[in-house]
């Protein structure tokens, strides 16, 4: 009796153990046990700063012959080039709003980002950090010159401008110009907007010689290829370089394909994007569509990786200039945010093969909170409409379980009696299932069709940056970190052993004391979820609960608890 219903549940359940403990393994630094990958390295303190220095695109895809880009070209240290005056270095810290930005007046590098409006996890006196250059993280982005003894990210540079956005102002313009270099100066211009995470990025290249030149410039982000810090051991998220493109749309790339040399992308395109991903937060080069491009992904060195853009600007005749606007993102995963900014940006947050079906139940969950203004409230409206739109399907699942029930003890019997004829058992339970109008996988088939829906509601809720650093009641003061008295996990677990005493107890006695260890040991990892994924899963329970007490007394099968028997 609702034995294949259970080794559905069953096969599942022991699947997604699988997929749990192999990424644990991955996390811990160790190779996978069931999918194994090259482990990767640490950064090394000392080496990282000088390898991200050296990380030009100069065998970032295959530009036209007339315009390669030899290796003689490209600059090995991070000393000034050749005829380049000194220029003491210096960090120039850029603050809006909502960020505070750091440069390196070497080659106008963004060497870190801080979000002033999202508190880090793990000090919440502290801003997060994103970008960084340090002895723990190397996440840079960096834009420059080839195709000749041009500036690069390399190349001394002069800042001008007011170092924070003033009261009342609503723009920020700042400026990084090289000398002369190869007849060619680079004037960097960043515009900044209040309240924005997109910063207007113009680079300016002006001709200073006297023979035209046909320099390219390149965006890219250099990082390393570790996981960003205090990321959950039980739940994984993706972390690394993307492109989208309108031909291949968006496209994720795994640090170890690009260590194997098996990173497949679209290599040019005239729109799109390049983006490093990681949970909640994104960086991103957008140039205009219509501006053909060269997509590139490669490892740097060591443990770096970088992700970029090549654009040609053709000849520039002497005495004159051309410029390339661009858009660098950097900041929280806010879905409408993306949306406005470039076509497919959105996709950075990652919801995973469900993404039909994620976006939606996103735009409803934003909506019912546009309405209660609370994150934790709008989750429980959200199941609840769910479980309103399901309740045909599920009282169906009900009343097949509540029909089982009702002729357990007849199966049961039957079992008892025929234990020594496996095959006239089989004979006799059918013919029973015939007699009594029941269908086995009755309660099974209504489930399944759900099942999709609230995977994809798990991934709204655990990619969503609204849950970080957002209350719901008491003791919750954060739904995208776990429960710190662990209130809910212990009431998620109650519910589960609840529901299990509700339904029909397995006439087999093993298969009846594993369907309650299940729970008990499906309920742990509960405790290391976020808050806001066990309020999801914890009113779900409730209120099957609620309704499979109703259809049962409605069919006059009065709720029983089958108590395991150990």
């Amino acid at each position: 009796m609702n034995d294949i219903r259970r080794t559905i549940l069953w096969v599942i359940f022991g699947f997604s153990m699988v997929l749990l403990w192999d990424q644990w393994q991955v996390y811990n630094g160790q190779k996978a046990t069931f999918f194994p990958s090259p482990a990767k390295t640490a950064v090394s303190a000392s080496a990282a700063p000088s390898s991200a220095a050296s990380a030009v695109p100069a065998a970032a895809g295959t530009p036209p012959a007339s315009q390669a880009v030899s290796s003689a070209q490209v600059p090995g240290t991070t000393a000034p080039a050749a005829g380049q005056p000194a220029a003491p270095r210096q960090r120039i810290d850029i603050t809006t709003d909502v960020l505070k930005l750091t440069f390196d007046s070497e080659g106008g590098t963004l060497v870190k980002s801080e979000f002033l409006k999202h508190a880090d996890m793990a000090d919440r006196q502290k801003p997060t950090v994103l970008l960084d250059e340090s002895r723990d993280r190397i996440y840079l982005a960096q834009t420059g010159l080839i195709g000749g003894a041009f500036p690069t990210h390399k190349t001394a540079m002069n800042f001008s401008g007011e170092r924070s956005l003033k009261d009342g102002a609503s723009e920020l313009v700042v400026k990084f110009e090289s000398p002369d270099l190869g007849g060619v100066k680079l004037v960097k211009t960043y515009t900044f907007q209040r309240g924005a995470y997109a910063v207007g990025v113009k680079h300016e290249v002006v001709n200073t010689g006297t023979v035209p030149v046909s320099p390219q410039l390149y965006l890219q982000l250099v990082r390393d290829g570790n996981k960003p810090p205090g990321e959950s051991s039980f739940y994984s998220t993706f972390t690394g370089p993307a492109v989208y493109t309108d031909a291949k749309k968006y496209q994720k790339v795994e640090f170890s394909d690009i260590e194997k040399g098996k990173a497949e992308i679209e290599k040019t395109s005239p729109n799109g994007y390049v983006a490093m991903v990681q949970h909640y937060f994104a960086a991103a080069w957008l140039l205009a569509d219509g501006v053909p491009r060269e997509n590139f992904v490669r490892k740097v060195d060591n443990n770096l990786y970088a992700v970029g853009m090549i654009t040609s600007l053709k000849d520039i005749a002497p005495g004159t200039a051309k410029a390339v606007e661009s858009r660098f993102f950097v900041g929280p995963q806010e879905e409408k945010v993306l949306e406005s900014l470039a076509p497919g940006l959105e996709l950075v947050k990652d919801y995973g093969w469900l993404t039909i079906l994620a976006k939606p139940l996103y735009w409803l969950l934003d909506k019912l909170h546009g309405l209660i203004a609370n994150w934790g409230w709008a989750i429980v409206a959200l199941v609840v409409l769910l479980k309103v739109a399901f309740y045909w399907l599920n009282a169906k699942a009900y009343a097949s379980m509540a029909k089982m029930k009702s002729i357990n003890p007849k199966i049961m019997e039957m079992r008892e009696r025929l234990k020594d004829n496996p095959q006239q058992m089989q004979q006799e339970m059918m013919r029973i299932y015939r007699e009594e109008k029941v269908n086995p996988m009755g309660g099974c088939f209504p489930i399944v069709i759900q099942i999709p829906v609230f995977i994809a509601l798990y991934w709204v809720l655990l990619s969503s940056v609204e849950m970080r650093n957002a209350p719901w009641i008491l003791w919750i003061k954060d739904l995208s970190t776990p429960d710190p008295f662990y209130i809910l996990p212990l009431l998620m677990t109650a519910t589960s052993m609840l529901q299990t005493a509700l339904n029909p107890a397995p006439p087999d006695p093993m298969q009846a004391k594993m369907m309650w260890i299940m729970p008990l040991v499906f309920s742990v990892m509960f405790f290391f979820f976020p808050a806001g994924l066990v309020l999801y899963w914890l009113t779900n329970n409730i209120l099957s609960i609620t309704q499979q007490w109703i259809i049962n007394t409605r069919m006059g099968v009065p709720p029983q608890f089958n108590l395991p028997k150990f």
